[in-house]
């Protein structure tokens, strides 16, 4: 089936022109540079996975409980839309839900994967070049395995949000090298990380809870890939180049902050844009998660030097500031981790169901004899 047909609304621009300046750079140093860098190239390599395989496919999603979230992540719950609501009603809630929220992903990840090539062309560096090119396949996996999720398993795809959609014009229209790096490794996939992290960790579904866990694995590479090229960088530019990157992060922030807001999922159940944007502020749930959503971009924002009291103040007045305080390394740490445990619990069982297999095939042949 056509993916035109599973949009809930009409896509005003099937394909979406965007117009790139900016240099396509050769470097003719093929010596190695960046000893982190060509480390984290040599990982990427090693760490390429065949969604076909890892994931297992086979098993079973309800489309209208495909995450097996709690109703309170819904901003409707506890609101008269919701007590007004039959229960088929409001399981078309949750796959709404579900679909506006793994379409954002999808389109994401596609914005990803052309960053990616992009960051190929204009990075000046060979070792920055190599790791990009490993990044762009894996961000062509994520929108394999998104698109497939959403075709085969929840039957319904939401067009891209306009502030994520805004956000990924301005990075890749940016003529600069840098501005790839600021926009997609920190604030889109540092944003998607934490999104990721919080439905991996509520979901009660097999499937979503391996998708979300294998591709983290890979996300979790690339905002390390960012903040390493871009901390020395940060540290030769000028106050008022500084300044510029640091307007870029603080407008980037708000509009993701508002992206994951999901108010076109309550327009489509006949809820006013005002009343739904209401909705969503007095829901403690989805301020908790909006909150949470900014604990991977705010210390790698730290991190490469971007610190002024400028961001300081634009995360105090979001209420995110403490974020400055976690430990990426430890949450990249425990993404792979996550990933490598489910690995591991899924292929035991595996085994031990072969293993029972074939003891059944004895004993019958055994017995037959």
């Amino acid at each position: 089936m056509s993916t035109h047909q599973l949009y809930t609304s009409a896509v005003n621009e099937p394909v979406w022109d965007v117009p790139m300046s900016g240099d396509a750079r050769f470097a003719w140093e093929y010596d190695e540079n960046r000893e982190k860098l060509l480390a984290l190239y040599q990982k990427g390599k090693d760490k390429q996975w065949d969604s076909v395989k890892r994931i297992d496919w086979d098993l079973e999603v309800d489309p209208y409980d495909a995450l097996g979230l709690p109703d309170r992540s819904l901003a409707v719950y506890g609101t008269r839309h919701w007590e007004r609501m039959s229960d088929r009603q409001r399981r078309e809630v949750r796959r709404h839900y579900a679909s506006w929220q793994f379409s954002q992903f999808l389109h994401g990840e596609q914005g990803a994967m052309v960053t990616g090539a992009r960051i190929v062309e204009t990075v000046p560096d060979m070792d920055a070049k190599l790791y990009s090119a490993t990044q762009t396949m894996d961000e062509a996996r994520h929108v394999e395995i998104f698109s497939r999720f959403l075709h085969e398993k929840i039957g319904m795809i939401y067009p891209i949000n306009g502030k994520l959609q805004g956000l990924l014009g301005e990075t890749l229209t940016d003529s600069r090298w840098d501005m790839p790096y600021l926009g997609m490794q920190v604030l889109i996939e540092g944003l998607a990380l934490a999104a990721f992290g919080v439905i991996r960790d509520a979901s009660t579904r097999p499937l979503p809870k391996q998708i979300l866990a294998y591709v983290m694995q890979d996300e979790a590479r690339h905002v390390a890939f960012g903040r390493l090229a871009l901390r020395d960088y940060y540290g030769q530019l000028s106050s008022a180049e500084l300044r510029e990157r640091e307007d870029f992060v603080i407008e980037g922030c708000y509009l993701m902050r508002d992206r994951l807001r999901g108010v076109e999922i309550w327009e489509n159940f006949g809820i006013g844009r005002d009343e739904a944007m209401e909705m969503l502020k007095d829901s403690p749930y989805i301020r908790m998660f909006q909150s949470l959503l900014f604990s991977r971009i705010v210390p790698c924002v730290k991190d490469i030097g971007l610190w002024s009291d400028r961001i300081r103040q634009a995360y105090d007045d979001m209420g995110v500031l403490e974020m400055s305080k976690g430990d990426l390394d430890a949450l990249m740490r425990q993404d792979e981790e996550i990933a490598d445990r489910i690995d591991s619990e899924r292929f035991a069982a595996e085994e031990t169901e072969r293993r029972q297999e074939v003891d059944a095939v004895i004993a019958e042949a055994a017995a037959s004899s």
